[in-house]
């Protein structure tokens, strides 16, 4: 394919991943009080646009769904305490870290030859970029706003990771599952041509439905946890409240989440290790 054509389809492809990521953007399993959100992998579809088209487009992409972000969250702005905090706000918290979700495309689907591992890696290194962008604009533009002046570092640190390390989960998993049924290393994006002799399809949709409910069950965990770190008169962080965190939910709810997928992944070596006849 010559570089006009692929880029062509790489814009026709960006327009409607940016649209999907932004429907998906809407839908909230959390929405915290000062920014953040656990949605339903929205930031997969800018990711999978790195993945097939490489570092430079993705990040590109990624900018400019950073920009569609900005427009939906322009009330952020006003809590700004002046304009270059404005702008900081619009640098650190929109652009760059959307645009840091273009860094899958460092592992690009035509790098390595496992693309389930490949795309795993590079989800983990565009949520931790983006992770890094929104942890500096907390201690730095927000300080004194809506994080305390005193421990903005801990207290940006620990409030980001509430909706970063669960949105991250559920990103790995949705790109794990589709890493199985599409092949992302074609011109032509399409199902797999082995996603059907790999595993009988009540296996994989057994193993999917099993991840899924464990990523449920790590997002409610983790809101269940650090939901209960923040005061909720001066919406400062208070270490205290973690003695309100229902200890025995989360653990009955996480241990029957992982002894569900370890079922799962039982069968699934058991389906594998099986001799066809």
């Amino acid at each position: 394919m010559n570089k006009k054509r692929k880029n062509i389809i790489w814009l026709c492809e960006g327009a409607i991943m940016i649209a999907l990521a932004t429907v998906l953007s809407m839908f909230k399993a959390v929405d915290l009080p000062y920014g953040g959100s656990v949605t339903v992998c929205s930031m997969l579809p800018i990711m999978l646009v790195a993945y097939r088209y490489g570092l430079v487009r993705g990040i590109i992409t990624g900018a400019v769904y950073g920009g569609t972000q900005l427009i939906l969250g322009m009330n952020a702005l006003s809590y700004a305490t002046s304009w270059q905090a404005a702008v900081a706000i619009v640098v650190l918290d929109f652009i760059l870290a959307f645009a840091a979700l273009g860094l899958v495309g460092i592992f690009g689907s035509k790098s390595y030859q496992k693309q389930s591992i490949s795309l795993f890696g590079g989800v983990l290194v565009a949520c931790a970029v983006r992770y890094i962008f929104h942890v500096i604009a907390g201690c730095t533009v927000w300080a004194g706003v809506s994080v305390p002046s005193g421990d903005g570092l801990i207290y940006s640190l620990i409030y980001n990771a509430t909706y970063m390390l669960p949105e991250t989960i559920v990103t790995v998993i949705g790109g794990f599952y589709l890493t199985k049924t599409l092949d992302f290393t074609a011109d032509r994006l399409g199902p797999r041509s082995t996603a059907s002799t790999e595993q009988p399809k009540a296996v994989r949709v057994f193993m999917t439905a099993a991840l899924f409910i464990l990523a449920g069950v790590l997002i409610y965990d983790t809101a269940a946890i650090f939901g209960r770190l923040q005061n909720a008169d001066s919406g400062e962080f208070d270490i205290t409240g973690i003695s309100a965190v229902p200890w025995l939910t989360i653990g009955i709810l996480t241990a029957a989440a992982v002894a569900l997928v370890a079922v799962a992944a039982l069968i699934k070596n058991r389906k594998k290790q099986s001799p066809t006849i």
